[in-house]
């Protein structure tokens, strides 16, 4: 129990930084409404103490309002001023801007009506209890933060206006404080609640575009992920920049399947694939685009006779595996092809290698074959 009461006030940690971009956007509507408000309520105010009284600034009175209206009005104005020279700072900084309004005009209101309380103990306590119900509504804050703004806000004007209030409208006003803090932290924790949402499902569909692009077995990029990588990679090449394309294919690979069976083929496709990274790990991508064959995606200089060198190596190296106690000698024969002009398509990249890695397979298995276009 205690837990779940915990929640409604504390924002989880894995979503503070979004609750507060999302309250940063909702306080920026709802505070420009409140400037536009408060610049027609004041100006409106400040004609009527000017033109619409019959003493005009003649009285203290009159003075003291005229002071208050034109505060509040300079107030509206600098925080709007405020925002928008900090509309590029950090959502923090910006957060805080908000967060320092709202209380200005809170405390301005509390003032106010402590004023109007002094000058007729009879009057209402309407401005503190609008003041109350607007803010609750408009501004979006953190539970803990609403409890502390709207207890502090409650306890100031009752230090300075309680022993002027009767019993009852003691109580309304506690009712009213509590309603507005009910308000403001029911409405932190359902958004808070759709925020982890929002992010729970981002997760899972950025999960679900990965294993799109990923093959299930290797855990490689399959085929067409690996294909969008190499147009990308050909399309914004340009002089003096050059690439090589590798295709790796397991030579006698159907013979393992007939012998030991397709999980043992399984597994040596796995560890074929965990050794290609292991051999290339210069390689930007790494995919499987064939039941048996790889491919890679490597940066290359133009030194044509040390890519051979390391395709060489690759090819000529045993890979040996053990599968159920048997020792699997396995071996591959690569076609490399080199580009390193600007404007080659993948389809004639992909058939220079294929016709590489058919060389290689010709010259006895095992082997390399570069190309360069």
């Amino acid at each position: 129990m205690l837990t779940k009461l915990k929640d409604f006030f504390i924002i989880p940690s894995a979503i503070q930084s979004e609750f507060q971009q999302d309250s940063l956007q909702k306080n920026k509507l709802s505070l420009w409404l409140i400037s536009i408000m408060i610049f027609g309520m004041e100006l409106f105010n400040l004609a009527r103490v000017l033109f619409f009284s019959q003493s005009g600034l003649g009285t203290l009175n009159n003075l003291i309002y005229f002071s208050m209206y034109c505060v509040l009005l300079l107030g509206a104005a600098f925080s709007l001023l405020l925002q928008y020279k900090l509309r590029t700072a950090s959502v923090r900084a910006q957060y805080g801007v908000q967060i320092g309004s709202v209380a200005f005009f809170f405390l301005w209101h509390i003032l106010l009506n402590v004023y109007d309380l002094i000058r007729d103990p009879q009057a209402e306590s309407y401005v503190f209890i609008s003041a109350l119900v607007g803010l609750a509504m408009f501004i979006q804050m953190p539970g803990k933060w609403s409890a502390i703004f709207f207890g502090a806000g409650y306890a100031l004007f009752m230090a300075l206006s309680g022993s002027m209030l009767d019993g009852g409208t003691v109580i309304n006003l506690t009712i009213m404080t509590c309603v507005a803090m009910a308000i403001t932290i029911t409405r932190s924790h359902h958004t808070a609640i759709e925020l982890a949402q929002r992010k729970e499902i981002n997760r899972i569909n950025a999960h679900l575009q990965l294993l799109l692009k990923k093959d299930p077995l290797t855990g490689l990029l399959n085929k067409k992920a690996f294909q969008d990588c190499a147009e990308r990679a050909l399309n914004t090449l340009a002089a003096p920049e050059s690439l090589a394309l590798l295709m790796i294919d397991i030579d006698d690979f159907k013979q393992v399947n007939d012998q030991y069976g397709h999980p043992c083929g399984d597994y040596v496709l796995e560890q074929t694939a965990r050794k290609i990274q292991e051999a290339f790990p210069d390689a930007s991508s790494i995919g499987r685009i064939g039941g048996d064959e790889f491919s890679a995606l490597l940066p290359a200089d133009r030194n044509v006779l040390a890519l051979e060198k390391r395709g060489v190596q690759f090819a000529k190296e045993t890979l040996e595996m053990s599968w159920q106690g048997k020792l699997l000698q396995i071996h591959c024969s690569i076609g490399v092809v080199w580009v390193g002009t600007a404007g080659i398509s993948y389809a004639r990249a992909y058939q220079e290698m294929d016709d590489a890695l058919y060389e290689a397979k010709q010259n006895g298995k095992n082997s390399c074959c570069v190309r360069e276009i």
